[in-house]
């Protein structure tokens, strides 16, 4: 190997195992991150909460003028039989 070569390795080296910032410096920047995480996460999961509620409160709606249509429609069935039969 070339001794060059080793010799400019080195530096990157010491860069890859040196953290950007003593621990002790970054303590408060990683609490922080990870404060903003949980924020984004808790934002994230009430705003898919809010949706799911409005989908099923639609969802009852919809279930019922089904249903709605469904008694209309069964009535207007029987209205006529009844009508046709022979007394």
């Amino acid at each position: 190997m070339d001794p060059g070569r080793a010799q400019r390795g080195a530096p990157a080296a010491v860069i890859a195992v040196t953290p950007a910032l003593p621990l002790d410096d970054a303590g408060p920047y990683v609490a922080a991150a990870y404060l903003v995480f949980l924020a984004l996460i808790l934002i994230y999961v009430a705003i898919m909460a809010s949706k799911l509620a409005r989908i099923s409160r639609e969802l009852l709606e919809v279930a019922e003028l089904v249903e709605r249509r469904d008694r209309r429609a069964a009535a207007a069935d029987e209205a006529p039989a009844e009508e046709t039969v022979p007394r």
